[in-house]
């Protein structure tokens, strides 16, 4: 009886035993082995390999980043989680709220890797997120043309320092000053832009003159003279700087470029456009620079385990007790102490599922550091599972360095794993 016992147990459990040695125990095994060799495999190295690997900066730089991912990715998708699951208690749209806040796990670590650095792309152009930042810069900041690149036209008697455009020698009141300029895109023109016009016949306390770009589109044109088809730049501030250096007065130029700097007293002055004029103007934020790449992989992620949190807890929540909720509103206790002192309590062996879940999640994380950050911030994103595919097979060619890579990240990840099976087995036991 207990040959045959022992016979069926046999057989239903050795096609499963042969399939957890075969794809699990045989790979560790593997892995540990050739942990100990060089990187072609023919020389027995012992713990060369983990010497070399705690001696580098890259592999400390893929741990720093791996503890800053422990400890920030699983506790904001548990508690965001754990928001959105109380939430849906109380809108009456709950079922299109999960399906908004779920629907990312649907897409692949790849396609959401691709989605977010289009989407934090420092060009406004591309990136969405610094098209809002743009939007919103120039929404509330004084409304000043910006010409980007210009430089004075040679032989025009102007100069160029610091950004700043003027003229080589100095101009009297009741003169003029013509400002031709070139290396400006016609994309960057203002929309209220005009053909050029010479300006009126300046006063005895008037500097007058006309910014325009000097160039004739085709080609043609006298250099330094205003010609048909050349267009005026709107909106540049122009000053008349004194001898001692300070303002004496300043103008705007007008759709057709033409300056008047009036209330001047009789002396020289030196007309100077500021090199705010040429600035490029709204900018975005370099997210995907070094300092920042890691805030925006990280929110990637968040972007897309919060749904899975989320329903993870809601389910948990649905299968809660109410009675208690209830019998505490009655005594008088607020939802902030029924949430903090009841829900949350009850809902603590789910949260800590979620959360050891998303931990061993983390440690492995590879997709989304490895697609997301440019080439120069990759160094800076850097995290286990990264570097071991990179010594491996992204150029380093040495497996045995990535075996031992492979076991770190196997002694990081076992410690969870074991919580976590603890955990179940004493669910099972109650």
């Amino acid at each position: 009886m207990r040959l045959r016992k022992f016979g069926t147990i046999l057989f239903f459990l050795l096609p499963s035993a042969i399939l957890l040695g075969a794809l699990v125990i045989y790979p560790i095994v593997y892995t540990a082995i050739r942990s100990l060799f060089s990187a072609a495999g023919g020389e027995f190295v012992g713990w060369d390999n983990y010497v070399t690997m705690f001696t580098n900066d890259s592999t400390f730089t893929a741990i720093r980043n791996n503890i800053i991912w422990v400890v920030v990715a699983p506790i904001t998708c548990t508690v965001l989680g754990l928001m959105f699951a109380v939430l849906l208690e109380r809108i009456t749209w709950s079922t299109a709220f999960k399906l908004i806040v779920f629907m990312p796990m649907a897409i692949s670590m790849l396609a959401a890797g691709v989605i977010f650095r289009s989407m934090f792309d420092e060009n406004p152009n591309i990136g969405v997120v610094n098209a809002a930042i743009v939007g919103v810069q120039n929404a509330f900041s004084a409304d000043d043309a910006a010409y980007p690149g210009a430089s004075p036209r040679q032989d025009a008697g102007l100069a160029s320092e610091g950004g700043i455009i003027s003229g080589e020698q100095a101009t009297d009141a009741g003169s003029e000053q013509a400002v031709p300029l070139v290396g400006i895109r016609s994309d960057d023109l203002p929309a209220d832009a005009v053909q050029a016009e010479a300006p009126a016949a300046p006063g005895a306390d008037e500097i007058t003159g006309t910014v325009w770009l000097d160039v004739v589109r085709g080609g043609g044109g006298v250099n330094g003279e205003i010609d048909e088809s050349e267009v005026g730049l709107p909106g540049i501030r122009v000053d008349a700087v004194a001898d001692d250096g300070s303002i004496a007065g300043s103008a705007e130029t007008d759709g057709a470029g033409r300056y008047a700097i009036a209330g001047l007293s009789p002396g020289a002055y030196t007309v100077a456009l500021p090199a705010s004029n040429f600035d490029e103007g709204a900018q975005g934020v370099s997210w995907l620079s070094a300092s920042l790449i890691n805030v925006v992989v990280i929110m990637s992620y968040i972007w897309i385990w919060a749904g899975f949190a989320m329903v993870m807890i809601a389910s948990g929540l649905s299968a809660m007790d109410r009675s208690l909720q209830e019998a505490a509103r009655v005594d008088g206790a607020t939802e902030w102490q029924v949430f903090t002192r009841i829900t949350a309590p009850l809902l603590s062996p789910v949260l800590m599922v979620v959360f050891v879940t998303l931990i061993i999640n983390v440690l492995k994380i590879f997709d989304l550091v490895y697609v997301i950050p440019p080439g120069a911030s990759k160094p800076a994103a850097n995290v286990i599972a990264v570097e071991m595919w990179t010594v491996s097979f992204g150029g380093g060619n040495d497996a045995g360095l990535g075996s031992a890579l492979a076991i770190l990240l196997l002694v990081l990840v076992l410690p969870t794993m074991i919580i976590n099976a603890r955990r179940f087995r004493k669910e099972r036991e109650r």
